[in-house]
């Protein structure tokens, strides 16, 4: 049942090229500004986080949207979710922080779709704020009841974990991580998990983040060394694994890596699509950032399947991305060009073919 509130929300439709609806949400009452941004729905319904932070501009808000559910699209298509790709963002007010009131508003714009976009927690969107949006809307994922799928950060991690044993496997004739040393950026949600995963299975880490007590809290639990932020880049390693914001693999950042392997969660780790080529000039195997993170997407969209909610065919169809990951590299290798071109290729195939189109619409159990 939606909730209803005061019509203070207005909502402002944006062309831009290449995507299928972009629209503004605005409520000063509320102090919401944020961005609902669909992709592409040739395989479904779209299913995305939602990000809120403290955008400079609106314009960064924006791009950052953009390039996020596209992301998505790629995503659903490689993990087989029989799902559009879109985001959203909600552009905070430091001084203000979060409201109830600016989450039930968005939650408001979200109902207004109709069901063409569903949201989920992402960064700055916690598993509580998604419970107040659904106040306003049914078309929420990742709550934590008991027909709900709750937290995703595991699932993300394990696929992240599956997608480095993978890596390995392919540079290093196995898929163990036992002496490896594994530099983590960023210690937050799935980052920690990662670093617990690796310990567990005889790494060696190293853990950076801008979270420093966080981050050397967590070293001293694992007996990791500590890299400062502005450092991580340069560390001698074997895995890389970015767990932080995007574009970080670019012109910049590329020269200073000293690894084997770059695989971790953020999304839209490589700032340009000429990144992906750098690094395999370089020697260093990459992972597909929208591949490798799909754990958690897969475990919220079977929270809307038929049948329901069911971790182990969550954790099993993540398992999965192993598989899709050795596949991605094989690809790449007998043609010649970079892992994401691979990763790429493969998607717009699927896209072009319509190869795993959804055949039911979602089923939303939480509120039954």
């Amino acid at each position: 049942m939606s909730l209803v509130l005061e019509d203070t929300l207005e909502i402002e439709e944006i062309f831009v090229a290449g995507y299928e609806k972009v629209i503004k949400a605005k409520d000063e009452k509320a102090g919401l500004l944020a961005i609902i941004c669909i992709h592409d729905t040739t395989l479904g319904p779209t299913l995305g986080g939602t990000r809120i932070y403290p955008y400079a501009t609106f314009d960064d808000a924006l791009t950052d949207v953009k390039r996020l559910s596209k992301g998505m699209t790629y995503k659903s298509a490689i993990a087989e979710c029989a799902l559009g790709g879109a985001k959203s963002v909600i552009i905070l007010d430091p001084t203000k922080g979060k409201t109830e009131q600016m989450l039930l508003s968005f939650g408001r714009a979200v109902d207004r779709l109709q069901g063409l976009y569903t949201c989920a927690e992402d960064v700055g969107c916690s598993t509580e704020d998604v419970a107040i949006i659904s106040k306003a809307t049914k078309y929420v994922t990742g709550l934590n009841t008991d027909k709900s799928s709750g937290n995703p950060s595991y699932f993300t991690a394990w696929g992240v974990y599956r997608g480095i044993q993978a890596a390995c496997r392919k540079v290093y004739g196995s898929e163990s991580v036992k002496d490896k040393t594994v530099a983590i950026q960023g210690t937050g949600s799935v980052g920690k998990i990662l670093a617990d995963l690796l310990f567990w299975n005889g790494a060696k880490l190293i853990l950076s983040d801008v979270a420093v007590e966080r981050a050397q809290k967590i070293a001293k639990q694992y007996n990791a060394t500590f890299c400062p932020p502005e450092e991580i880049f340069k560390v001698d390693c074997d895995i890389f694994a970015p767990c932080a914001l995007g574009g970080i693999l670019n012109a910049s950042t590329i020269p200073q890596l000293k690894c084997k392997i770059v695989a971790g969660a953020a999304n839209n780790q490589l700032l340009t699509e000429r990144d992906g080529d750098e690094l395999m000039k370089r020697g260093i195997l990459y992972a597909p950032d929208y591949v490798i993170n799909a754990g958690g997407l897969i475990n919220v969209s079977e929270e809307i399947t038929l049948e329901g909610y069911n971790p182990e065919h969550s954790r099993n169809k993540t398992d999965k991305l192993f598989d899709q990951l050795i596949t991605i590299f094989d690809i790449a290798e007998q043609n010649g060009y970079s892992t994401n071109q691979a990763a790429n290729s493969l998607v717009e195939y699927r896209l072009k073919y319509k190869i795993g189109k959804r055949k039911d619409q979602p089923f939303y159990h939480h509120a039954q």
